[in-house]
C-alpha cells in the first residue's frame, strides 16, 4: 500500500518565551507585541529549537505507522537516525509560543508546491495541508488521477478560496477541513472530518477533532499529526471511532524530537480507554448517591402527562425536566442522571446545554439508547407476545454523537414477563427470548465501550403479574447466566459496566394460597441479597435498583431492606424514575406556578433514598 504525500516540507523554528512581561510591549490598541528589543544574547529569555513542519511531520507519522509512504519530487525521508534532507526547505516558520498562546511570522510568498506524474503505483495521494495549490498542480493532479482510475484522493484543505478547487474535491474520496475555514456545497458531509482547536463537536456522519495545544508543538503541527493518523487509521482497516482516538493520542503526546507509531498509539489506546471508563463507572457508583431515571420516551412521558391531564407539549416536557434539573443541591444525592434524547439535547433555563449544565454541577451526564420494546417475530422458538429491544442497527453512529455532546454513560433496557400457561406452568421468557435479548445487551455494551460510554445493561423481569417470589428469582436468575455469559463472549469490561436490575418480589397481583407472600421488605431484601451473591460477578462495576412501577414509599422501603443485607461485593444503589419524579411531578401539574413545590417534593424523595442506602 504505497501513499504518496504532495505538499512541501517546512522548517519550523520555535522560540518559546517565558511568562516575564519583558518580552512584550503594547501597541496604542492594547495590542501586545513581542519586544525583540531585549538582550537576545540572554538566552534565558528564550529557549529556540527547529523542527520539520507541513508534509514532513506528515510524512512521519505514516512511516511510524508501518506505511509505505513518500512526498513527491523530494527525497526527504526517514532513517534509523531520524530525518534525512537532500532538497533545501524553502521555508521557515518563526513560531512563538507563551503562557498568552502562539504567534507565527511566515514569509509572506508561499513555498511552491511540485507535482510530477509518479513513476511508481500510488493506492493513496494525500495533498498536505502545507500544499500550496496553484491551478498548475491542481490541473496536474488532476490529470494523474484521470490516468490513475484506482488511486483514492485526500484532501487537506486549509484555504477554500483556491481557483479550480471543485473540480479536485469532486475526485476527493476524504477531505480534512479546518473548522472555521468555511463549507464545500454540494459535497457529502460524510466524507468530510473537521479539524478545530475548539471544544468537541460533531458533523454529520463523522466527527470534528479537537486540537489544545498551546505549547511547543502548537496547533499547526498537531493539525497535521491528526489528519495524518487518521488517514493511517482507515489504510490499517481501523474503525472510525478507533482512528479518531489514536489521532488525538499522537496529537496530545506527540513530541518535536517524534510522533508515537503504531504499537505506543494502541498501548495508549487500549490502556487509557479501560482506566477512563473504569473512572467514570466507580464516578457513577460513589457511595451514598444514586442515578436519576429521567429517560422517559415520548411515549412514556405522554402517559404520565395524561394521567394528570397535563398537555403533553415541548414547553411542558421542557420545564418539567428543567424543575428537576434545577433543583438545588441534587448533586448531593445524584452520580448521574440518565436523559432522553430530547432533553440531552435541549438547554437549561440559563440557556446551559443540559450535559454541561450536569457536569458543572459534578453530575455524570448519561442517555437512553434503545428505542423501546418489538414484537419477537423472527423466532419460532419464541411465543408471540414476547419482545426484543429495537435500535442496534445505527447504535454506533448515535454513540459517537452522544460521546461529543458530553454523555458518558448510556442504558438499554430489555424486557420479560412471566406469564403461565393454563396449568399454571411458567412459559415465558423464553431460552430463544432470554438469549436474543442478552445478545444484543451484550452487543449494545461492547458498542458503548468502544465509543468511551459506560454502559448500563438492564434486563428488566416485570413487576407486573402473579407469579411468586420464587418465580421471580428464577426467571431473573435465567436471565443473568444467560447475559454474563453473553458479556463475557463479546469482551466486554466488566469492571466499566453497570447492572440495572429488578428486586426479587412476587408480582404486583400475587396471592399464595393463605397468604400474600413475597411482598415485605424483609422478605425481598433477604431475597434479592441472595440472589446477588449467587448471580452477580465480583468484577462487575456496580449494581443498580429499578423501582418498576413500585409506589415511591415502597421502593424506598425495599431498597433499605436490601441494603441492611449487605455487605456487597460491588456498590449498590438506587436508579429510580417514578419513585423518584412522581410527587414532584403531582405537585407541579403542568402550572408553573409549582416550580417551587415540586423542587421541594423531589429533594425530600431524594434524600428519603439517600438514607435507605446509607
Amino acid at each position: 500500500m504505497h501513499i504518496l504525500v504532495v505538499g512541501n516540507v517546512l522548517k519550523d523554528v520555535y522560540l518559546n518565551l517565558d511568562s516575564r512581561k519583558e518580552n512584550f510591549e503594547q501597541d496604542q490598541s492594547g495590542v501586545e507585541w513581542v519586544d525583540f528589543g531585549f538582550n537576545a544574547s540572554e538566552h534565558h529569555y528564550f529557549s529556540r529549537m527547529s523542527s520539520f513542519g507541513g508534509a514532513a511531520i506528515t510524512l512521519e507519522v505514516l512511516q511510524k505507522m508501518g506505511l509505505d509512504a513518500d512526498i513527491s519530487d523530494t527525497d526527504f525521508h526517514f532513517d534509523e537516525s531520524g530525518p534525512v534532507n537532500n532538497s533545501p526547505t524553502g521555508t521557515y516558520r518563526y513560531i512563538l509560543t507563551s503562557d498568552t498562546g502562539v504567534a507565527y511570522m511566515v514569509p509572506t510568498d508561499e513555498q511552491k508546491t511540485v507535482f510530477s506524474t509518479p513513476s511508481e503505483k500510488v493506492d493513496y495521494l494525500f495533498v498536505d495541508r502545507s500544499a500550496c495549490l496553484t491551478p498548475t498542480v491542481i490541473d496536474r493532479i488532476m490529470a494523474y488521477l484521470d490516468y490513475s482510475k484506482k488511486t483514492k484522493l485526500v484532501l487537506y484543505l486549509k484555504d477554500l478560496m483556491v481557483e479550480n478547487l471543485s473540480g479536485l474535491v469532486k475526485h476527493a474520496d476524504l477531505v480534512f477541513l479546518e473548522e472555521g475555514k468555511g463549507t464545500l456545497e454540494n459535497y457529502p458531509e460524510a466524507k468530510i472530518i473537521k479539524i478545530s482547536d475548539k471544544r468537541l463537536g460533531y458533523m454529520g456522519y463523522t466527527e470534528n477533532i479537537a486540537v489544545n495545544r498551546i505549547d511547543k508543538m502548537t496547533h499547526l503541527s498537531a493539525y497535521s499529526i491528526i489528519a495524518a493518523t487518521i488517514l493511517g487509521g482507515f489504510i490499517l482497516g481501523k474503525t472510525v471511532e478507533y482512528s479518531l482516538r489514536i489521532a488525538r493520542i499522537n496529537a496530545e503526546n506527540a513530541t518535536l524530537d517524534s510522533t508515537l507509531s503504531i504499537d505506543e498509539l494502541e498501548n495508549i489506546a487500549t490502556s487509557t480507554s479501560e482506566s477512563s471508563l473504569e473512572l467514570i463507572a466507580a464516578a457513577l457508583m460513589m457511595p451514598g448517591k444514586g442515578i436519576l431515571a429521567a429517560d422517559e420516551s415520548g411515549g412514556s412521558i405522554h402517559k404520565k402527562f395524561e394521567k394528570l391531564g397535563i398537555a403533553d407539549t415541548k414547553e411542558n416536557r421542557h420545564e418539567y425536566r428543567d424543575l428537576l434539573l434545577s433543583t438545588p443541591e441534587i448533586e448531593k444525592f445524584l452520580n448521574g442522571v440518565i436523559l432522553f434524547d430530547e432533553t440531552a439535547r435541549d438547554v437549561m433555563h440559563d440557556g446551559q446545554p443540559v450535559p454541561d449544565f450536569l457536569i458543572s454541577r459534578g453530575i455524570v451526564p448519561g442517555i437512553k439508547v434503545d428505542k423501546g420494546l418489538k414484537q419477537l417475530t423472527d423466532f419460532p422458538e419464541a411465543l408471540p407476545e414476547e419482545t426484543y429491544t429495537d435500535g442496534i442497527e445505527d447504535l454506533p453512529a448515535r454513540l459517537r454523537e452522544y460521546y461529543q455532546m458530553g454523555l458518558r454513560f448510556a442504558k438499554w433496557r430489555a424486557a420479560f414477563e412471566i406469564r403461565f400457561d393454563s396449568e399454571g406452568r411458567v412459559i415465558t421468557p423464553t431460552i430463544a427470548a432470554i438469549r436474543e435479548n442478552c445478545r444484543i445487551l451484550a452487543e449494545y455494551a461492547a458498542a458503548c465501550q468502544s465509543a468511551g460510554l459506560v454502559p448500563i445493561v438492564e434486563p428488566e423481569v416485570l413487576y407486573d403479574g402473579d407469579h411468586s417470589i420464587e418465580q421471580c428469582s428464577r426467571t431473573t436468575g435465567r436471565i443473568l447466566d444467560e447475559l454474563f455469559k453473553a458479556l463475557k463472549r463479546h469482551g466486554v469490561n466488566l469492571r466499566a459496566c453497570i447492572l440495572k436490575t429488578n428486586m426479587i418480589m412476587a408480582g404486583k397481583d400475587y396471592s399464595g394460597n393463605t397468604v400474600k407472600s413475597g411482598t415485605t421488605p424483609d422478605e425481598i431484601g433477604r431475597a434479592t441479597a441472595r440472589f446477588l451473591h449467587e448471580y452477580v460477578p465480583v468484577d462487575l462495576a456496580g449494581v443498580v435498583f429499578l423501582s418498576g412501577g413500585q409506589t415511591p414509599e415502597q421502593a424506598t422501603d425495599n431498597l433499605a431492606a436490601i441494603m441492611a443485607h449487605g455487605p456487597f461485593a460491588w456498590p449498590v444503589t438506587f436508579s429510580f424514575a417514578r419513585a423518584l419524579q412522581d410527587p414532584a411531578l403531582e405537585a407541579w401539574n403542568g402550572d408553573s406556578a409549582n416550580i417551587e413545590p415540586a423542587k421541594v417534593a423531589f429533594s425530600e424523595r431524594l434524600m428519603e433514598n439517600i438514607k435507605a442506602i446509607r
